[in-house]
Parts: structure tokens; sequence; C-alpha cells
């Protein structure tokens, strides 16, 4: 207390000036109307710049939750998709039957916690299980299209087969055409499939779109994969087709888990037709 003391009476002279200073810049301000508005003008530029820096911060710890918010939000929209009527089960779950491919899906919404994507047969694991009525063998996507396939499945946790996988296999088509084929991956790329088996018939062209081809009980028709990239021909046959992922596979937060209805009655059909 002491030194404060004494550090103002040394200073008291140049103090004094500065409360002087500062009286008449107020006195000034308030006086001259284009001072006032340029004084408000700087103080205004200067909080707007520090709320606008501080609002950004607060949007940043609040991204987390944002996007399970609107992962939430696009998974009761398609559940909506396409109804005449709606069956409700809950407050966020709908049975829809599409009016396009006249299946019927639900979509569970689900948080992806571990991702491999560098080595031969990655997998992805989901924060949601058998408790959250998740099984084996289901589609896997998100807002930019597929991700993978459901393979082991626990509780409340259940491991994705990613399409980066060796041993992944979707049927898969061209947009603009009925051609088929399967998507595969070479272990090359995480950015980038391989249309396998597409007959020479089907003209492709760099930056065609590749879709789900609907031909399984898994992916319905219609979900984006990708773009052609490059391809080459041999021998009439198409030797490569590689595919443009439209998802960042080192990047995947939210998805969808989605469960065909009418999986175990098409399956129960295939397996008397075959047995016959």
């Amino acid at each position: 207390m002491q030194q404060i003391i004494s550090f103002l009476y040394k200073n008291k002279l140049f103090i004094l000036f500065l409360l002087l200073e500062f009286f008449a810049i107020i006195f000034t301000i308030q006086s001259h109307s284009f001072h006032k508005s340029k004084f408000v003008n700087s103080a205004n530029f200067l909080s707007g710049g520090i709320y606008n820096r501080i609002n950004n911060f607060k949007e940043f710890l609040l991204l987390k939750k944002e996007n399970e918010r609107l992962n939430d939000e696009n998974v009761y929209l398609k559940n909506l998709l396409g109804l005449d009527s709606l069956a409700v089960l809950d407050a966020d779950i709908a049975v829809i039957d599409t009016l396009k491919f006249k299946q019927k899906y639900n979509y569970t919404g689900a948080k992806v916690i571990n991702n491999n994507f560098r080595k031969n047969n990655n997998y992805l694991t989901i924060n949601k299980g058998s408790n959250q009525g998740l099984g084996s063998d289901l589609g896997v996507i998100n807002s930019k299209g597929i991700v993978g396939i459901t393979k082991s499945v626990s509780g409340n946790y259940a491991t994705v087969l990613s399409i980066l996988n060796v041993n992944s296999r979707i049927n898969a088509k061209l947009l603009n055409s009925d051609h088929y084929g399967s998507l595969s991956w070479d272990n090359n790329d995480y950015n980038v499939v391989q249309l396998l088996d597409l007959p020479i018939q089907a003209a492709i062209y760099a930056g065609d779109t590749v879709i789900t081809g609907g031909k399984s009980t898994i992916f319905p028709e219609g979900i984006p994969i990708g773009t052609i990239k490059d391809f080459k021909t041999l021998n009439n046959n198409y030797e490569y087709i590689n595919i443009l992922l439209f998802n960042d596979m080192s990047s995947i937060g939210f998805v969808q888990v989605i469960k065909n209805f009418d999986k175990m009655e098409i399956k129960s059909l295939e397996e008397k037709s075959t047995n016959e």
C-alpha cells in the first residue's frame, strides 16, 4: 500500500495531466456532434469485433451439438419422406413406404466413434446397437452418400464394414442408365473405389454419377456414391473404372443406419425359390 501511495505522489503531475486530458476529450465529444459520431462509430467497431470473436468461439463450442441436431433432423425428415400416411412409433422414429421404390425403410441416427481408412480391411464403430433396434447387414449412409454395412452388433455399439474394405461388395449402377455393377476397393486411394462387372455396352464418361442399384435388401436405390474419375477398356471389356467418392471417408461424423422392414420377407421368398 505504501508503494502505491509513493508511486501516486511521485507521478501526481502526470496523473493530473491524464485526468485533465480525459475530461477534455469527454467534453469535446459531448459538445461536438461530429466528434461524438466518430467516437460512437469507433466504439461500435471495436465492440462489434470483440462480440463477433466471442460469438465465433461460442459457435465453435456448440458445433458438435449442432451437427448432432442436424443429423437427428436428417433422420426424422428421411423417415417422413414420401408419405401419404404416417405410422409414428415414437417421437423420432417413423415407418415409411417410399413412393418411388415401394419398400419400407427406417432410419436411425448414430455417431461414428472410431474410423479406420488406411488398412486393407477398414471398419467404423458407431454408438448405436441392438438396444436401439440395429442388427447386422444394415446399410449405413450420411448426407453425402454410402459409408458401409453393419457387421457385428452389441447392446449399444456396432461395427460397420467400410466401403474401404477389400471384402466389401455393394450393388451399384449408373444414374442415367440401368446398367449395374459391383462396387469394390483396390486398397490404394481412400477417396477412390472401383466399379466392377459393368458391361461394355454401358457407355460411360468421366463425371458420370454412380448410385446404389437397389438390387439388394441393404441399400435403397438411388443413394449417392460418387462420380467416374477415369476408366480404361481392354479386349472389349472395362479393365477398370475408378469412382471418386462424394464422401470424405477420412472424416465421417454422424451417420444414418437403414433398416428394410421387407428384408426378411424378401430373403425368405428368394430362399424358397432357390430350394425348389
